[in-house]
């Protein structure tokens, strides 16, 4: 199959913006609890009619400082409840949110803030100021800066208290799905990061037919997440987008140290994250296990419920399985459950392939992960997998309104609802991207017999060797990166005799593992040189290689001295690397894998 086409479930229509979601849950279900805001041990709600008339009155604010419909105003903090009220206050008075991470160096933030035009900023932290007030002589347009921690909100909320109603619905009536509802720059493994213009159609139109065609994970009752992915990410934007549509209740968390104690005490039903996520879960309860002598209970268990998730897939479970599942799910499965706080019936997966071990393992557990795919310029999701037909290893089918087509070349080209129109001041680069009508996602891939997506690789990436053989490096690296004891990697080849890896040492599961094999107390710097180490490396590598060719398989491998990270550069903020920069960085590393 070469093109699939989803048919819309939404009506279409041009009319309502983003700021009318919170008027319609005040106006229908006011007493619904939309929000929990973590208040010191416990979880405050929040009802609709409370996040409605905090909109108003902080959209108010905004307009009595100046901020006017399609003015531009940054936000540059982690993901907390005040994200999600300033974005939709700055729709509310027609204003055009542009997101920047709370990581970004001050050149990005003034890269994001000069190119967008924004006419003001809010920040979250004293630091956030710092990294601005260095470049802020560069910026003569930034005429206004809030400080959340120090209750400048709160502060300009009451400055439009005097404000009348009739000023916010006038705003409101400035802007409709044509209008520009976001500019997300992408982080960018290559060059400066561009403007994704998104629009309040393509939040609203995707929103709308993703809850009908996953009621029974957003739109049951009772439906609530618990929200710890950046809300500079757009993943994360279209899921605030995604729960007030379907009337799903949110809640935000900023420290992933903390996470696993929001999740026991908020309890969400479904959750959102990236593969690395779900990597360190299972890699933690794994060693966990070894830890408590119960090593060999886990591994049969895992086993039992890969085989089946498996078996579900193939379309019949058989009775001893059934009873060997039904054994650990008491003894294992419920309190890897309870760990996610109990009550997690699904998770949606993106950002990188997960892996199909990964993905049968978590639903031998209980907990379906829904695997989907899409970018910056598509408002995240293009496909996703459903829960009432489950493809694992795949990414789904198109959500309703998208098209698929899969390009001579392999290339993934798109058309849908979701789709972007323009990259904010780069007429070359939307003109590369969009030709003809569909998006040239850069990706490469297929579609199975069911209109189903598979990722293969990316496009720019693909390794030729000097043998002339292909190599997409992301099936390597991928199950490379569920091992507990790699943190990151990247494979290399390009227009060399065979194909090698750079990998590093996870330090944070370093310590259990180096435990639970004899190694207590190495260090890091160490464990690069350790035989016993180097050995179960080069196990992990022949894992990967199974799923190649042997012309595609890793011949050597080098441990390196420190971790890709954003920090170091290496790493985008949706923790893609940034391949360019790492084979420049370590082109002394690469050339001695291949004797210099």
């Amino acid at each position: 199959m070469h093109e699939k086409t989803t048919p819309a479930l939404a009506p279409a229509t041009t009319e309502g913006s983003l700021a009318d979601l919170p008027l319609r849950h005040r106006s229908n279900t006011p007493d619904r609890h939309l929000f929990g805001v973590r208040d010191g041990a416990v979880w405050r709600d929040i009802t609709a009619k409370e996040f409605a008339d905090q909109v108003d009155a902080l959209a108010k604010g905004f307009i009595a400082a100046g901020v006017t419909p399609g003015s531009a105003v940054a936000i540059m903090s982690r993901t907390r409840y005040e994200w999600t009220l300033t974005d939709f206050a700055l729709w509310a008075a027609g204003a055009i949110p542009v997101p920047i991470y709370e990581t970004s160096s001050p050149d990005q933030v003034e890269w994001i803030l000069k190119d967008s035009g924004a006419i003001g900023v809010v920040l979250e932290t004293e630091k956030h100021a710092s990294a601005l007030a260095s470049v802020s002589a560069n910026l003569p347009d930034l005429a206004h800066t809030w400080l959340i921690d120090n209750g400048d909100l709160d502060t300009l909320a009451a400055s439009g208290a005097s404000s009348d109603d009739a000023t916010l619905t006038t705003a409101r009536a400035n802007i409709d799905r044509h209008s520009v509802a976001t500019i997300i720059y992408t982080s960018g493994t290559t060059g400066r990061p561009k403007g994704v213009e998104l629009t309040h159609g393509n939040f609203l139109d995707l929103t709308e037919n993703t809850v009908e065609k996953l009621k029974n994970v957003v739109a049951v009752d009772g439906a609530s997440t618990l929200l710890f992915l950046p809300l500079a990410h757009v993943f994360a934007r279209l899921i605030e987008v995604l729960c007030l549509q379907a009337g799903a209740k949110m809640a935000h968390s900023a420290d992933i140290k903390t996470l696993l104690d929001d999740f026991a005490a908020y309890k969400p039903t479904f959750i959102l994250a990236v593969p690395r996520v779900f990597e360190k879960i299972y890699n933690s309860a794994e060693a966990k296990a070894v830890a408590g002598g119960k090593g060999n209970i886990f591994a049969k268990a895992a086993e039992t419920a890969i085989a089946w998730s498996e078996a579900q897939q193939a379309g019949s479970v058989g009775f001893g399985l059934k009873a060997k599942h039904a054994v650990f799910d008491k003894l294992v499965y419920g309190k890897l459950r309870d760990a996610m706080g109990g009550k997690v019936q699904y998770a949606v997966s993106g950002g990188a392939p997960l892996g199909t071990r990964l993905g049968h393992f978590f639903r031998g557990i209980g907990v379906t992960i829904l695997e989907g795919y899409g970018l910056t310029e598509t408002t995240a999701p293009i496909t996703v997998n459903l829960p009432e037909r489950l493809k694992v290893g795949t990414v789904g089918p198109p959500l309703p309104g998208a098209t698929i087509r899969i390009a001579d070349d392999g290339e993934i080209l798109v058309k849908g609802v979701q789709v972007f129109a323009n990259y904010r001041n780069n007429p070359e680069a939307t003109a590369e991207s969009i030709r003809d009508g569909w998006f040239h996602t850069g990706d490469i891939g297929e579609l199975d017999e069911d209109g189903y997506l598979k990722i293969t690789g990316r496009k720019k990436e693909i390794l030729v060797t000097a043998g002339g053989k292909n190599v997409a490096p992301a099936v390597l690296e991928d199950r490379l990166r569920a091992h507990p004891l790699i943190s990151q990697c990247i494979v290399v080849g390009d227009q060399k005799p065979f194909i090698a890896a750079l990998l590093t040492i996870d330090e944070e599961m370093l310590p259990g593992w180096a435990a639970n094999n004899g190694l207590e107390g190495i260090t890091p710097a160490r464990a690069r040189t350790d035989e016993k180490i180097l050995a179960e490396l080069q196990k992990a590598v022949d894992d990967a290689n199974t799923a190649v060719s042997k012309a595609e398989s890793i011949r050597k491998f080098a441990v390196l001295e420190s971790d890709f990270t954003e920090e170091s550069g290496h790493l985008t903020p949706s923790l893609k690397l940034k391949r360019n920069i790492v084979m420049r960085d370590y082109a002394d590393e690469v050339d001695a894998l291949y004797g210099g």
